[in-house]
């Protein structure tokens, strides 16, 4: 993951400040509630984020609607930049809390030209948990899409 972690004192949060036009940014495109500019620590050309207006620190704290708008913009932009620099491949990341790898606490989306090579890695440790873990994990989700938590 990213080196870069925004260390900005709480309500001068580096994202709002440059919705506001406080810093400065190479803006590709914006409507009422996101915003999708090129990150300054560039991956691979086109490297994008896509962020909500709103200060929402992360997944949770979006409505579904914000949720929906960050999406659609993410699907612009990978067309975008599909069509500018032709990547074989295409990634979309999305980190919540530090455990989860967040860096800066302001929910956004990576959209991610890739390329074979490019130094980019994903990995994680396959559990195989057995089929009765997954129907008791399968159930505890239903339970609480039930009850409203999962919406």
């Amino acid at each position: 993951m990213p080196m870069f972690v925004d260390t900005s004192p709480p309500g001068e949060c580096i994202f709002c400040r440059l919705v506001a036009g406080e810093i400065p940014a190479s803006t590709v495109y914006e409507d009422d509630q996101t915003i999708a500019f090129l990150d300054i620590g560039q991956v691979n050309p086109g490297h994008v984020l896509v962020a909500i207006k709103r200060h929402a620190a992360t997944l949770f704290d979006l409505t579904p609607d914000e949720a929906a708008a960050a999406m659609r913009t993410a699907q612009r932009i990978a067309h975008a930049i599909q069509a500018a620099f032709d990547p074989p491949g295409l990634s979309l990341f999305q980190a919540n809390g530090v455990e989860g790898n967040q860096t800066v606490f302001h929910f956004h989306i990576h959209v991610l030209p890739r390329h074979a090579d490019d130094g980019i890695e994903l990995s994680w440790p396959r559990k195989d948990p057995p089929r009765a873990a997954l129907d008791d994990y399968a159930a505890r989700l239903r339970a609480a899409l039930g009850s409203g938590q999962g919406a």
